[in-house]
């Protein structure tokens, strides 16, 4: 599929940082890189690009960090700090809707279905939350403002169920 690399990091920072789609598109290089280069293990996305318009860290694992870095080497004649992070095949932004239209195309090139921009942050809450991380730190991750609107994301499987009584 064209454009590989640039719909990997797409979907990782949607799976591995959490975010919605129209911070995804939103994202510029400087945002995320210091002044060597290199990826941040923190950044900040401004309010005006939050849904909640309010600005938040955003922490970016040991995997994220060598995925973007990879990225930005072989950027070439793009590789600008005040690019966009997702550029378009012309090197401009994607929209927030445009940005969900990529996510669905790639999807449907997968052959996955029921799959949408959020299933990335639906994924990386869940994930977060099964492995034991204290709900309040998720839902500062994830930009939220009320516990009750992370649990929402949250998916339990029926093994999970299974395996939660057997502990009695």
């Amino acid at each position: 599929m064209q454009n590989g690399k640039r719909n990997r990091l797409m979907l990782l920072l949607s799976h591995y940082a959490g975010l919605r789609v129209g911070e995804i598109a939103s994202l510029k290089w400087k945002d995320l890189l210091d002044r060597d280069e290199k990826p941040k293990a923190m950044f900040y996305l401004k309010a005006e690009n939050t849904k909640a318009r309010e600005a938040r860290q955003v922490h970016l694992n040991a995997r994220m960090q060598r995925e973007l870095t990879s990225y930005w080497a072989q950027l070439d004649r793009w590789k600008k700090p005040e690019r966009p992070v997702i550029q378009s095949q012309k090197g401009g932004s994607f929209t927030g809707n445009s940005l969900v239209q990529a996510f669905s195309r790639v999807f449907h090139a997968a052959g996955i279905e029921d799959a949408s921009s959020h299933s990335g942050r639906r994924w990386f809450i869940t994930r977060l939350a099964h492995s034991g991380i204290s709900p309040k730190v998720i839902m500062e991750l994830a930009g939220h403002k009320q516990l009750t609107t992370t649990q929402r994301y949250i998916d339990v499987t029926d093994e999970q169920k299974r395996n939660a009584v057997e502990v009695l």
